[in-house]
């Protein structure tokens, strides 16, 4: 395995092996990203399970990430605004209530389907 090989795989998007792969993060300078909640949370899953460094476009995969939760959190507190258990009462206290419990369990749907699936 030559540098100049393996660099060329890598800007080619040509099949890399485990061991290439390894290789070519060591030689090209990773620049440090900023993801956001669940794009973090998600590396982590991906690092406690030892497979980040197989995914070839980690960054934008882990942004994705983000935007498909973003996404995922607005039509789910459209959906659940509108259902007749989360009505908002007038009670301020009883409103907050309803207010974190559809926090809840948007938080948790989104943790099952697109972070720790």
């Amino acid at each position: 395995m030559n540098k100049t090989e393996i660099l060329r795989k890598a800007q080619s998007d040509e099949g890399m092996t485990v061991a290439e792969i390894k290789a070519y993060r060591t030689m090209v300078e990773q620049k440090p990203q900023v993801y956001g909640k669940y794009g973090t949370l998600r590396l982590q899953c991906l690092k406690d399970k030892g497979i980040d460094w197989t995914i070839a476009n980690l960054p934008e995969y882990l942004h994705g990430i983000d935007r498909q939760a973003e996404q995922m959190y607005e039509v789910m507190y459209a959906k659940l605004s509108e259902s007749e258990q989360f009505k908002k009462s007038g009670d301020f206290l009883k409103d907050l209530q309803i207010e974190t419990e559809k926090k809840r369990r948007i938080e948790e749907e989104i943790l099952n389907e697109l972070v720790y699936a």
